[in-house]
């Protein structure tokens, strides 16, 4: 069973690595990615897949080598949950910052005005789910010692 944890736990430690490196490196260079998104959501999957592990190794009566590792390995759910509370609430910072009442207000801008803004968004969000991703792959190695 401790193999079962350990394996489950690097791989959401690295996957969610890559999705931090990869959008930190496209957030340094402010530009979109497609691919970001796709790898955080997949260390996201992962995470809750880690999780749900977690849960049926308690119930098969699974005694990690430290109790702290049901902390570590259910951790990266809330993280996520929390990242994606302030992912919500990064464009409304943004159009607050631009002065902009709401979403509809950016279509009166003229183009090059909303790509700004719209790219001030998504690089905020960016930033959030980062942080998260290597937020959660410090948690879930933390899980694989722990096992």
């Amino acid at each position: 069973m401790t193999q079962l944890a350990q394996v489950v736990a690097l791989a959401a430690a690295l996957v969610n690595l890559v999705a931090g490196v990869l959008g930190a490196w496209r957030w340094w260079r402010v530009e979109p990615s497609p691919a970001f998104w796709f790898v955080c959501r997949a260390g996201q999957a992962l995470a809750v897949g880690q999780a749900l592990v977690a849960g049926l190794l308690a119930a098969l009566g699974f005694h990690p080598a430290d109790g702290l590792y049901w902390l570590y390995a259910l951790l990266p759910v809330a993280v996520s949950f929390v990242a994606e509370q302030l992912r919500v609430s990064a464009a409304e910072t943004v159009l607050h910052d631009a002065g902009l009442e709401s979403a509809q207000a950016v279509g009166e801008l003229d183009e090059a005005r909303q790509r700004s803004v719209v790219l001030s968004i998504v690089r905020r969000e960016m930033g959030v789910m980062t942080a998260a991703a290597f937020a959660a792959a410090f948690l879930a190695l933390r899980a694989w010692g722990t096992a």
